[in-house]
């Protein structure tokens, strides 16, 4: 039997600056913010994490656009090549 591969749809992509995904502060105020846990603090880096598994449940509620400093996230809807930024 062959095995099966599990597919994700996956619509946007989210971009952190690095300066931001550095500092430990603004990577707990992202990780507190998403709604959907895209975001996650990496203890021994100090820095975001983005959870792969979770950018299909993103809902585009911009909450992380608006915790960070203006353009440090932004999300890429790849099914219309759109950008949410500030």
């Amino acid at each position: 039997m062959a095995a099966v591969e599990e597919l994700h749809a996956v619509f946007i992509e989210v971009d952190v600056d690095e300066a931001v995904a550095r500092d430990p502060e603004l990577a707990a105020k992202l990780a507190e913010v998403c709604p959907v846990d895209i975001f996650a603090v990496d203890e021994e880096a100090e820095a975001v994490r983005i959870n792969r598994e979770s950018l299909d449940e993103c809902v585009l509620c911009r909450l992380c656009i608006e915790a960070a400093p203006p353009g440090a996230v932004v999300v890429r809807k790849l099914y219309d090549g759109s950008e949410l930024r500030r």
